[in-house]
């Protein structure tokens, strides 16, 4: 790793120091410098390719192998979500909440832009929502399954990327 000073700052907020702590990661420049990355931008999702672009415009040489690692851990610890998109590329983006603070069968659907590929929440699915997780975990328990998680995600653009004039309603 380079030692050019990031310009990326150096505190980290206090959630997420917990859950580096809790994981057992240290606050190292890679860490920090990565973290920077996300929280600059934490609607936007990232690929390994577009984190390891960023950082060496920003200066840094961090190495291509230890980035994929680190990437993987901090989605491993809550800190960022890694998420598949639609060319089957991980994305990853700054977690809201820490993983176990969400129940396993609390679905929060996400709306993904195919231009730009943001990742914007849906925090105010309701009630149906639930329920579609829960039928989803009792199907896969009655096979004998067990699941962990449920991804529900909506393709689409986002109102920044829709060309002027183009009308804003579903597609048909």
């Amino acid at each position: 790793m380079s030692k050019h000073p990031s310009r990326d700052p150096a505190t980290v907020p206090h959630d997420i120091q917990v859950r580096l702590e809790a994981a057992g990661l240290r606050r190292t420049l890679a860490t920090r410098a990565v973290l920077g990355l996300f929280l600059a931008r934490p609607a936007g999702g990232l690929s390994h390719a577009q984190a390891m672009t960023a950082l060496t415009a920003r200066g840094l040489d961090i190495n291509r192998v230890t980035l994929y690692r680190l990437l993987d851990r901090l989605a491993a610890c809550g800190v960022l979500r890694r998420e598949a998109d639609a060319q089957r590329t991980w994305r990853f983006s700054l977690a809201s909440t820490p993983m176990q603070a969400r129940p396993a069968d609390e679905a929060v659907p996400l709306f993904e832009c195919d231009a730009c590929h943001r990742q914007i929440p849906l925090t105010d699915a309701g009630e149906t929502t639930r329920t579609v997780a829960q039928d989803l975990f009792r199907s896969l328990a009655q096979m004998g399954h067990r699941g962990v998680r449920v991804d529900l995600a909506i393709h689409g653009t986002c109102a920044t990327c829709v060309p002027p004039g183009d009308a804003a309603g579903p597609a048909a």
